[in-house]
């Protein structure tokens, strides 16, 4: 079954451009679908499973935002898609703090840059194959200097999939208390977290398990929500110690 992907962008030609950079990203065949402003996604979305995904109809596994659009703004999706699951990238010309932290506290998992050259967009959003977050280079360097200067607390430090996904939260204890029955992980995500601690990737995982990459990707998000980590590495010690795996 193809890949469903939705990309949310006014621009005819950069909308085409982003197009061929999905498909070019992903050996998957992709059934990408176009929207030039925020109600025409809205109305994809809305047959696609609504705002959660769940009403029975296959929703989109990966959507592309621009943030200026001709009747509103990307954050105001991206907000709305809180518990949509697929994931989340923006695709826009801002690079600046003003854009970047907001979209990341709303949930986005990914921040690209479209000035970028073809070859590098391409290269940052297959990361996602491997787990990691697309980042455009300036971009990444930004959330590096915002983090090495910062004297933020915790509770102004921007929270999102994406930061915890880099790294860049305050240290925390790890909970040593058993999980209660209904947080308990599934065969399935059991499967995934052992092939996690034995440091395949998502790809090889998909490829191991017969399934799309996206649905190891979905697999693991729910394993860091239900142990409360951020890294496969704290997931694997967690999940060895309680016996999880």
């Amino acid at each position: 079954m193809p890949v469903k992907v939705l990309i949310l962008e006014d621009n005819p030609v950069a909308r085409s451009f982003l197009c061929r950079v999905v498909r070019e990203s992903f050996s998957d065949a992709n059934a990408i679908t176009e929207a030039g402003d925020l109600e025409t996604a809205r109305k994809h979305i809305a047959l696609a499973g609504g705002a959660t995904g769940l009403h029975g109809v296959d929703p989109f596994k990966l959507i592309l935002v621009d943030l200026e659009l001709p009747d509103g703004n990307g954050m105001e999706l991206l907000a709305e898609l809180a518990h949509y699951p697929a994931t989340k990238i923006v695709t826009t010309l801002y690079s600046d703090d003003d854009h970047l932290f907001p979209a990341l506290q709303r949930g986005a998992d990914g921040y690209l840059l479209k000035e970028d050259r073809f070859e590098v967009l391409v290269e940052e959003l297959q990361k996602i194959v491997r787990g990691q977050p697309p980042l455009s280079p300036a971009i990444a360097r930004r959330l590096l200097t915002h983090f090495r200067d910062s004297s933020l607390g915790d509770a102004q430090a921007p929270d999102s999939g994406l930061m915890r996904a880099t790294g860049f939260t305050t240290s925390r204890p790890v909970p040593m208390e058993k999980l209660p029955d209904h947080e308990r992980l599934t065969p399935r995500e059991s499967e995934v977290l052992t092939y996690l601690s034995k440091g395949f990737t998502i790809k090889e995982i998909a490829s191991l398990m017969g399934i799309k990459w996206f649905t190891v990707n979905d697999h693991i998000k729910s394993i860091y929500k239900k142990l409360n980590v951020s890294s496969r590495a704290e997931a694997a010690v967690l999940a060895s110690k309680q016996g999880l795996v």
